[in-house]
């Protein structure tokens, strides 16, 4: 096993659609300086959810709980605007049960199918752009546009749900990795960087997660220079306001896992934010990872070992992806 663990590599896209049965597809309005990205499977996915920031904004997170009875979702919609951005949602649930994607009730002829579609949204309403639209919030048609561009190549930095975001004082963006282990399991993650903390130390350069790093992937700086002083915060907000901040998750592996290994799988990447994000989970962020399983190959024995590994891998996949989001980023 130690052999398998030493000779993980990226994927060969380094984007979370190496885990197959996954695409992703982005829109943004410019003007607006706002927009989504939307991960849709190609099946209904188990899937789970950890919320670790004091200032959620989700959709169908609820369902995912490990005592309830859905545990999956279809898609996964990460927005920015606020409580607007959750419109994006209402519109590819719209588009994916118009498709016949989703559960329907025995004998209700004629009722739409109802598609299982997880979201979450970040604070951008400050961060620039025309956001005077009244009542009509541009997020539906961003929602559509999305995900009718879904494919297994995406974008990064100034893209989709990060086209507006900040990270700590610098520009955020959407970030994306991926891992393949020797033994052949596939870890992705995403990111959507609009983080009250810094991603970089004191020097501006150097990234909290350039340890983990693959490949110079966000710049090949060495972490040897970076320093952690208490209470010291280097390129952070330092005049945060309650929920204007938040970075926005999905990590996904294909390794078939039931919803209570992917909640234990979510709350071990978790980590990943602490990785890449200083201070992170603070009152003022939003921060929430979605977990996913396309079950495309089985767990080795024994089972509870192979759910550790791939949280330890979803996390430092995670931390890799928050670095390049902001590493990618133009303003």
């Amino acid at each position: 096993m130690s052999t398998a663990l030493s000779k993980a590599r990226r994927g060969p896209k380094n984007l979370i659609t190496d885990v197959e049965g996954l695409l992703v597809g982005q829109a943004a309005d410019a003007r607006v300086r706002s927009g989504v990205t939307v991960l849709v499977a190609d099946r209904l996915t188990p899937a789970a959810c950890e919320i670790c920031g004091g200032g959620p904004g989700t959709r169908e997170t609820d369902a995912l709980r490990p005592e309830g009875l859905v545990g999956g979702l279809d898609a996964v919609v990460l927005a920015g605007g606020s409580v607007y951005g959750l419109g994006a949602c209402d519109a590819v649930a719209a588009v994916l049960g118009a498709a016949g994607r989703g559960f329907k009730l025995r004998g209700m002829e004629g009722a739409p199918a109802s598609p299982l579609v997880g979201g979450a949204i970040l604070h951008d309403l400050f961060n620039g752009g025309d956001k005077g639209w009244g009542e009509a919030p541009p997020y539906a048609a961003l929602g559509r546009a999305a995900l009718a561009a879904a494919a297994d190549r995406f974008e990064l930095g100034t893209a989709g749900a990060g086209y507006g975001a900040m990270a700590g004082t610098r520009k955020g963006g959407l970030g994306s990795a991926s891992v393949v282990t020797a033994d052949g399991i596939t870890v992705g993650a995403l990111a959507a960087v609009n983080s009250m903390g810094s991603v970089t130390g004191a020097d501006g350069r150097t990234f909290w997660a350039a340890p983990f790093e693959i490949d110079a992937e966000f710049g090949g700086a060495d972490p040897g220079r970076l320093r952690a002083e208490p209470d010291a915060w280097p390129g952070a907000k330092v005049d945060p306001s309650p929920r204007e901040n938040t970075t926005l998750c999905v990590v996904a592996v294909d390794v078939s896992l039931s919803n209570p290994e992917l909640k234990r799988v979510a709350a071990m990447a978790r980590v990943g934010l602490a990785q890449a994000i200083r201070p992170v989970f603070t009152p003022f962020d939003g921060d929430v990872v979605f977990a996913l399983s396309t079950a495309r190959r089985e767990p080795a024995e024994p089972r509870a070992f192979t759910v550790a590994r791939i949280g330890a891998l979803a996390a430092d996949t995670l931390a890799r992806a928050i670095a390049r989001g902001v590493y990618e980023a133009r303003v």
